[in-house]
């Protein structure tokens, strides 16, 4: 298979679009067309356990790389997370259901694509014959960093820069993060908010002289965001695994529609899902599930994408973002397709800090898509509720999904002619990865140190803390630079030097 930019005529295969991360004019790598998978695929996939549940799926993408390779990295892979399964799906009560995506090394969902993402990238150099080391710059907004330095940590030929906001990251992902052992891995906080590490680096990874630099010292640029078709297609995985799960289990019946709630930032955990139902899973509504900073869901009700607004820092940071990059791959599939119209409304986003979609578009997102946001105060309540409803702690990203998944279902029950269909939780990271603000939810008690939040959590609810965590503790930071936005790319060039 090949794979498109978002905004011109490029195409290339799989393995060059993970191995280069962003298309050449700016635009992002989307598949030529999506793979359909059967009901007796479906029906296949329930006979497989998760690492070949990944290996068939991502081979109707990657079609050039070598099943059993990709086999044997996705066990590889999954080998590293706790418990038998990567993706485990809990029944919370009748018609709901949780999937817990946060059993990985740094435990959370981005584990689950940047656990495979280093062997698509190795095989994808072999492929395509680069010769050079690959750089990866990565902004993250908390999570995704630390999993992909997880990830490429001590990998031969690659080397990861990571730039964080300096106040934007709970205390125990900033804590993850600056104690990361490996040769190859630089840390960096930044002045600014996520939005301004992201633009700072996209804008190294589209300028055609500063990649002629790099290269010039024997780098070749690529990412480990979501911007990049490796990260984000191993995330269809597990939206077909839980699908299988529900029929494994009886819950539902082979074609029965399910639907997912995902909190949402960057929009790539909720794209995949977008993907899964593209290729034939039977996904009925995609509840798109935001914090304090909702443009997001003023886009799908208005269609209008406006980020001249407030920059809201809250409990779950990981979601503070304005600008949604994975948010055009949709965008150009709402255009039909039309390169050239999604080209010209990411340069009205640059430049003006908007744009419209067409009512015909709005409407198709209204039929696959719900939006909701939630406050702080009914985040925090929700997660106090659930638990004593159910003595399930939850982080507060999944907190701010559920507050919008009851708040969705109850309007379908007050709607007789809405169709009863199965609602997935999906819970993104664990609560010891934000102690403080989930023990202030639960008990009301403010802590300053985050084990000591971690001991009450574990004291409250039993839930085990993970030993990735616990080791951290005592730890020394390896990485206290702090830089402003204009000067992330110098310290790019010192990290090479």
């Amino acid at each position: 298979m090949n794979f498109i930019s978002t905004r011109g005529n490029e195409k290339v295969t799989g393995a060059q679009a993970v191995v280069r991360g962003i298309a050449g004019d700016g635009g992002l790598f989307v598949p030529e067309f999506f793979p359909a998978v059967t009901e007796d695929e479906i029906a296949e996939l329930c006979a497989m356990d998760y690492a070949e549940r990944a290996a068939f799926l991502l081979a109707k993408y990657f079609d050039e790389y070598d099943y059993d390779g990709l086999l044997s990295a996705c066990r590889e892979a999954y080998a590293k997370f706790e418990g038998e399964d990567p993706a485990p799906l809990l029944k919370m009560d009748n018609g709901m259901y949780m999937l817990e995506l946060f059993h990985g090394p740094t435990c959370a969902f981005k584990d689950i694509a940047l656990t495979v993402l280093p062997h698509l990238l190795k095989k994808g150099c072999e492929l395509t014959g680069v010769k050079e080391n690959i750089l990866i710059l990565t902004a993250t907004s908390g999570d995704t960093g630390k999993a992909a330095l997880e990830g490429f940590r001590d990998r031969e030929g690659v080397k990861i820069c990571v730039f964080y906001p300096e106040e934007g990251v709970s205390k125990m992902q900033r804590l993850q993060m600056v104690t990361t052992d490996g040769d190859n891995v630089n840390v960096v906080a930044v002045r600014g908010n996520f939005d301004d590490c992201q633009t700072a680096v996209k804008k190294i990874m589209n300028s055609a002289e500063k990649r002629e630099e790099l290269k010039g010292k024997g780098y070749l640029l690529s990412s480990a965001n979501s911007i990049n078709i490796g990260r984000l297609l191993p995330q269809v995985v597990y939206y077909f695994s839980a699908y299988c799960d529900l029929l494994s289990s009886e819950q539902i019946k082979m074609g029965q529609k399910v639907d997912f709630a995902v909190p949402t930032g960057n929009f790539g955990n909720i794209l995949a899902g977008y993907y899964a139902k593209r290729m034939g899973l039977p996904v009925g509504t995609l509840l798109c599930a935001s914090n304090k900073n909702c443009v997001l869901t003023d886009f799908f009700k208005n269609g209008s994408y406006n980020i001249k607004r407030p920059f809201f820092r809250t409990m779950s940071p990981s979601m503070d973002i304005l600008v949604s990059s994975n948010l055009e791959r949709l965008v150009f599939e709402l255009a039909g397709r039309d390169a050239e119209l999604t080209a010209s409304r990411m340069h009205a986003l640059s430049e003006t800090g908007k744009y419209s979609v067409r009512a015909e578009e709005l409407k198709e997102m209204r039929e696959n898509f719900y939006a909701g946001c939630t406050s702080e105060a009914d985040t925090v309540e929700c997660i106090y509720d659930f638990f004593m409803d159910y003595g399930y702690p939850m982080d507060t990203h999944t907190g701010v999904a559920m507050s919008v998944a009851r708040r969705y279902e109850a309007m379908r029950e007050d709607d007789k002619d809405a169709e009863k269909r199965p609602l997935i939780v999906i819970s993104t990271a664990s609560p010891y990865k934000f102690p403080q603000d989930v023990l202030y939810a639960l008990t009301g008690n403010d802590v300053k140190d985050s084990y000591k939040g971690v001991k009450r959590i574990h004291l409250l609810t039993a839930m085990k803390v993970p030993e990735v965590l616990k080791e951290i503790r005592y730890k020394p930071p390896r990485f206290k630079t702090v830089v402003p936005t204009d000067k992330i790319y110098d310290e790019v060039l010192k990290f090479l030097s």
